[in-house]
């Protein structure tokens, strides 16, 4: 049976500890919290659809 390949750790790159998947430890959980709520990580968005004037103006 195949060996699943060692997961590391996205913040810091060691191994990642089964129970704070994907991260090793409590610390890196937290600074990568730290970087949603600060806005440091963004979902792109785009515009495919123009946007239309209002029509009671």
């Amino acid at each position: 049976m195949a060996t699943q390949p060692e997961k590391k750790c996205p913040i810091c790159g060691r191994s990642a500890d089964e129970k704070l998947l994907p991260f090793c430890s409590r610390r890196c959980a937290d600074i990568d919290l730290n970087r949603w709520l600060s806005g440091a990580y963004a979902i792109p968005a785009r515009d495919d659809e123009p946007v239309e004037p209002d029509e009671d103006q």
